[in-house]
C-alpha cells in the first residue's frame, strides 16, 4: 500500500446556503489538493460531515470526487460506525471500485470491549476483499483502540493493512510502529504530531490542515519520510500555529472558515455543527495574511 504513504486529505462536503451540497465548490477542493502536492484523497471521513449526510448524497459526493479526480491520486472512502451489521451491509453493497481502501472508524457510543472492538474489525475485514484503515479516534468514539487490539488485528486479517491513529498518543503510536508487521501502516490522525509519527517511523498523516495549506503540509511530510527532521520541523513550526486555530472550535468549522478565506467553498456546516465564531474567523484569516 505504498500509495497510502504521504499525505491523505480527509475532504470536507462544502454546502451551499440552503444546506445542499455544494458541487462545484467541491471540485474546487479536489483540485485544490492535487494542484498542491497531496498524495491521496479521502472522501466520506468525519471532516466530510458524513454523518449528516443521506445515502444519496453520499453516491452523489462519491460520484463527484471520482470524477473530479479522474484517476490522477488514490482514494480512501469512509464507511463505519457503531453497528457491526450495517456497516458490514454498506460495504457488501457500496461499488469500491474507485477507491485504493476503506477507512473504517472504530465504534462511537456503545464503548465496546477490546474484544468486541476486534470482532468488529474482524466481520468488517470479512465483508470486503478492500484494504482496511482502521480509525482510532477517542476522542470521538468514548474508546480506545489498545495497541494489542491494533497488533492483532494486523496479524490475523491480511487486508487489514493500516491504522489512522488520532489519539494523540506518540507512545502508543510507536507502540504500533514497533510490533505491527513491516508491511503495516502507522498513519498520523492528529496534526499536530504527524512529523513526529513520521519521523518516528509511521507512514505519513490523514490531515485536515493539509486541506488548507497542502503544499506546505506535503512537503514537510515527504521531508520526514525521508529522515530530515531538521527541515521537516522548520515546516512543521511554521505550521502549527494554523492546527490550533483550525481545530480551536471544532472540525470542519475551522477548516471551512480558511477554505473560504481562499475562495474554494462557503463555511456553511449542517446542525448540529455550526460556523467558528467571528474572533476565531479573524484571527484563521489574520495567520492566513501573514503566512
Amino acid at each position: 500500500m505504498q500509495q497510502l504513504k504521504g499525505t491523505g486529505v480527509a475532504l470536507v462536503t462544502p454546502f451551499k446556503a440552503n444546506g445542499d451540497v455544494d458541487h462545484s465548490a467541491l471540485q474546487s477542493v479536489v483540485n485544490y489538493q492535487i494542484d498542491n502536492g497531496i498524495e491521496y484523497l479521502v472522501v466520506l471521513g468525519t471532516t466530510g460531515e458524513s454523518v449528516t449526510l443521506s445515502k444519496q448524497e453520499k453516491q452523489d459526493v462519491v460520484k463527484t470526487v471520482v470524477e473530479t479526480n479522474a484517476g490522477r491520486l488514490p482514494l480512501v472512502i469512509g464507511i463505519g460506525g457503531s453497528n457491526t451489521a450495517v456497516v458490514v451491509d454498506e460495504l457488501k453493497q457500496t461499488d469500491l471500485s474507485s477507491f485504493d481502501a476503506v477507512l473504517s472508524v472504530s465504534p462511537a457510543y456503545n464503548k465496546p470491549t477490546q474484544e468486541g472492538i476486534y470482532q468488529h474489525f474482524a466481520a468488517v475485514a470479512q465483508a470486503t476483499d478492500k484494504p482496511i484503515i482502521l480509525y482510532n479516534v477517542p476522542g470521538r468514539t468514548a474508546s480506545n483502540m489498545a495497541v494489542d487490539t491494533v497488533v492483532r488485528l494486523a496479524n490475523d486479517y491480511t487486508n487489514i493493512v493500516a491504522i489512522k491513529e488520532a489519539a494523540g498518543d506518540l507512545v502508543a503510536a510507536m507502540k504500533m510502529i514497533k510490533h505491527t508487521p513491516d508491511d503495516f501502516l502507522v498513519i498520523s490522525g492528529d496534526d499536530m504530531i504527524a512529523n513526529a509519527m513520521t519521523l518516528a517511523g509511521g507512514a505519513g498523516v490523514i490531515s485536515v490542515i493539509g486541506q488548507g495549506l497542502p503544499s506546505d503540509f506535503s512537503e514537510m511530510i515527504r521531508l520526514a519520510l525521508k529522515g530530515n527532521s531538521i527541515d521537516s520541523y522548520k515546516l512543521h513550526h511554521k505550521l502549527e500555529a494554523s492546527i490550533d486555530l483550525i481545530f480551536a472550535e471544532g472540525n470542519p468549522g475551522g477548516i471551512k472558515a480558511m477554505l473560504a478565506h481562499l475562495d474554494l467553498c462557503e463555511e456553511h456546516l449542517r446542525l448540529p455543527l455550526v460556523p467558528v465564531s467571528q474572533k476565531l474567523r479573524t484571527s484563521i484569516i489574520d495567520f492566513m495574511n501573514a503566512y
